[in-house]
């Protein structure tokens, strides 16, 4: 199987996964199903707090080196890294081992509930503030290599596109030189021909701006 078909088939078994949700949102919530959804949502709330929370955090605001925060990510983006991960396509020994445990609900249940953190702000104020130069270099990156094309112009992402905005600065650097040098491989191309041309020390200042990004609030996950 070549890496394209490999890939074609994973997007298909994503958006099987994913279809449920969509189905629903699209013709509404039915009152009868209610307490059922209300119900799920305290099972998953209750088992992110077991299960994730250590490492991510409770509200999904990651204190741990590496680790990134799951704040407001989207729930189509969610459960694409959590199928990634179960099915061995992505690499992480610790999430691996967790994902593997999961059944096709129990990655629908996770992903919803983490679309339902609240975003991530602007971090609050340094000790000193960002470095000018620095930022406005940043910004000029994320536009000459289209960050702003597929993340949007305030970096939230939406469904298989995750919320970048805010996010831990050297899990976005690691995240990034991943994706330039292969080690990372995407659903798409698109990441890999984005970063691919840019220098090392650009992927960093990238990073840097991504990490400061001067917005308002971010609107809530999901939306």
């Amino acid at each position: 199987m070549t890496r394209h078909t490999a890939m074609a088939a994973t997007v298909a078994m994503l958006w099987a996964l994913a279809l449920p949700a969509f189905a629903q949102a699209t013709r509404g919530a039915q009152p009868k199903a209610a307490p059922a959804a209300a119900s799920g949502a305290k099972v998953y709330a209750e088992r992110y707090a077991a299960l994730c929370a250590a490492c991510h955090g409770a509200d999904g605001r990651s204190e741990m080196q590496g680790v990134p925060s799951l704040a407001g990510q989207h729930s189509f983006y969610a459960i694409t890294q959590l199928f990634l991960f179960r099915e061995g396509r992505r690499a992480n020994e610790a999430m691996t081992a967790v994902a593997k445990t999961m059944k096709d609900e129990d990655l629908r249940g996770f992903s919803d509930f983490i679309a339902t953190l609240p975003a991530l702000a602007p971090a609050a104020a340094a000790a000193a503030p960002p470095d000018a130069v620095r930022m406005a270099r940043g910004q000029a990156l994320a536009q000459e290599n289209r960050c702003v094309i597929c993340h949007g112009a305030d970096l939230s992402g939406g469904q298989q596109v995750p919320r970048i905005a805010h996010q831990r600065e050297e899990y976005l650097a690691l995240t990034l030189q991943e994706f330039r040098t292969g080690k990372r491989p995407g659903y798409t191309q698109a990441m890999g021909e984005a970063v691919g041309r840019m220098a090392p020390e650009d992927l960093d200042t990238l990073a840097y701006y991504v990490a400061r990004f001067p917005t308002a609030p971010p609107k809530p996950g999901g939306k």
